[in-house]
C-alpha cells in the first residue's frame, strides 16, 4: 500500500485502520519531540499531554493514554508523526538524493535476495530509500531501531509495493506487521509500519 500525504490518515489495510499520521513542516535542527508532542495532545484531546523514554529513548505516551504509541521522523524541514491505537508503531521519514555507495551497503548489511533485487532495480537510489525506510519503520516500531540489525528482516517486491515476508523470531510473525509506504511530497520518501497488539 503507499500512501501520498493527501490520502485520508486512516484507511483498511488487511482488517486493520492504519495509525493516523500527518505530514508536517518542521525547521531543520529544531528539536522534533515539543512539535510532535502537540499535534498527539490534538489528536487525544489532551493539552496536559506528556511522554517518556525507555532505555532506548523510544517515546512512549503516559497514562491515561498507554492505550496508545506514537514515533515520528523528521529529514529536511519536515516532519511525520503517527499515533496508534492498541498497536506498535514506527515511522521513517527520508529525502531522495543520489546513493552513491546504496549496493555495497545493501551488500553489507540488507539480506543477500535484498541486495540482490536492488542491484537489478532500474533506479538504485529509490530502490535502496524505499527498503531503507521500510526496514527502519519496522525496527523502530518494535523499540531497538537500528541496533537490531537490519538484516533480520527482508521485504520482498509485489504489485509495485514492499512487503515484509521474513524476520528475526524477536520481531514476531511477519504476518501481525501492517505496513505502508508514504510518498508526502516530492522528493521524500516514508514508512509506516504497525503492529496489533495481542
Amino acid at each position: 500500500m503507499s500512501l501520498s500525504a493527501r490520502s485520508p490518515s486512516s484507511v483498511a489495510a488487511s482488517g486493520d485502520a492504519t495509525p493516523r499520521w500527518i505530514w508536517l513542516p518542521h525547521p531543520h535542527g529544531a528539536p522534533a519531540e515539543p512539535q510532535a508532542r502537540g499535534w498527539l495532545a490534538g489528536q487525544l484531546d489532551d493539552a496536559g499531554l506528556t511522554l517518556s523514554r525507555d532505555d532506548r529513548q523510544r517515546p512512549h505516551l503516559d497514562p491515561p493514554h498507554q492505550d496508545y504509541d506514537c514515533n515520528w521522523s523528521h529529514s529536511g524541514e519536515h516532519l511525520l508523526v503517527a499515533l496508534a491505537h492498541r498497536a506498535q508503531v514506527g515511522v521513517d521519514l527520508e529525502r531522495l538524493h543520489r546513493r552513491p555507495r546504496a549496493v555495497e551497503i545493501a551488500q553489507r548489511y540488507f539480506t543477500a535476495p535484498e541486495a540482490q533485487w536492488l542491484t537489478a532495480h532500474a533506479d538504485r537510489d529509490l530502490a535502496f530509500l524505499r527498503l531503507w525506510c521500510a526496514k527502519e519503520a519496522v525496527l523502530k516500531a518494535h523499540g531497538h531501531g537500528l541496533s537490531y540489525g537490519l538484516d533480520k528482516l527482508r521485504f520482498e517486491e509485489r504489485g509495485g509495493g514492499l512487503v515484509l515476508v521474513e524476520c528475526d523470531p524477536g520481531l514476531g510473525m511477519p504476518q501481525q506487521w501492517r505496513f505502508c509506504e508514504i510518498e508526502p511530497a516530492p522528493g521524500y520518501l516514508g514508512a509506516l509500519a504497525w503492529r496489533p497488539w495481542g
